[in-house]
């Protein structure tokens, strides 16, 4: 029990640490800002230095602070490793896989991936969290969630990705349209059509809007979201034409729904690929569902 809160307060001032904010950590932690608050208070006592640089927002570390934090970090892999050796010593499947998805992936793929997974490892949780993009890779790097699932990824200094598929782009319209009957679209038979696009800042809106500029095409925004569900609605209503990783939408094709006419010369994917913080030791059950995943043996993990 000792052991256990020892651990809980090494990952709050971790979490504080990264997200630079105490009720941002605390709230990661599940504990009350003034809780959080009061055991660094009681922790910079006992270690007679500042932890926190409290005049800056957001809040800054101390030079003491970075050591502690990288002390946090080290003891947490440490435990991490003992457990995914522990694990391996049981030689269960047990626990806990904690999956990060962005929602496309996981609304089309996790209930088929659930299913597969379950009957395998019925001792075996599967929790999985819908999050955007960035909230996927925060949740990473804090350590809540073992393997994302993620469109366009990137890896950087803390975190790898694994190639898992391309998944093919056609163009999504309502079946009145004017191009529903279209065998096969060019980009130029887009031109001046009205588009449902998603948001600016996401990745798939930049790369479709780098795809017209390559193909010097001009398309008028209808409307904008950001996620492909808002996106699919709206080009049912008739509010206009839209270019969507097929797999997405073959539940509203298959109602009647939607038409999805194959886009060529040249044909556009969407790269899907797992993620995972590097030096990730992963517990038998995390290895089996990423197994499942990429249907590789399990060792085969970068």
């Amino acid at each position: 029990m000792l052991c256990e809160v020892l651990f809980d307060n090494i990952r709050l001032f971790r979490d504080i640490a990264q997200t630079r904010s105490i009720s941002r950590g605390a709230a990661s932690n599940q504990v009350s800002q003034s809780a959080a608050s009061q055991h660094i208070q009681e922790l910079e006592r006992k270690l007679k230095v500042s932890l926190l640089d409290r005049s800056t927002r957001p809040l800054a570390l101390t030079p003491a602070g970075r050591l502690y934090a990288d002390l946090c970090r080290d003891v947490l892999r440490r435990e991490e490793e003992f457990n995914a050796l522990l694990d391996s010593e049981r030689g269960g499947g047990e626990g806990v896989v904690r999956v990060a998805s962005i929602y496309s992936v996981g609304l089309s793929e996790m209930p088929r991936l659930r299913r597969e997974f379950e009957a395998g490892f019925p001792t075996t949780q599967l929790h999985v969290d819908f999050l955007r993009p960035d909230k996927l890779y925060e949740a990473l790097l804090e350590d809540r969630a073992d393997l994302g699932l993620v469109s366009y990824p990137e890896a950087t200094k803390n975190l790898s990705v694994l190639e898992w598929r391309n998944e093919v782009m056609a163009v999504a319209a309502c079946p009145t349209h004017p191009l529903a009957g279209r065998p096969l679209l060019r980009p130029a038979d887009l031109r001046g059509l009205d588009f449902v696009s998603f948001d600016e800042e996401l990745t798939i809106r930049r790369e479709l809007d780098r795809y017209f500029r390559e193909q010097s095409v001009e398309i008028s925004i209808a409307a904008q979201f950001d996620n492909i569900q808002s996106v699919k609605e709206a080009v049912a209503l008739g509010q206009g034409v839209s270019i969507l990783p097929e797999c997405t939408f073959l539940a509203e094709i298959e109602q009647g729904r939607l038409v999805s006419i194959p886009l060529q010369d040249p044909v556009l994917v969407r790269p899907v690929g797992i993620v995972h913080r590097k030096r990730k030791k992963f517990t038998r059950a995390a290895r089996s569902f990423l197994e499942l995943l990429r249907g590789k043996p399990a060792g085969d993990i970068s």
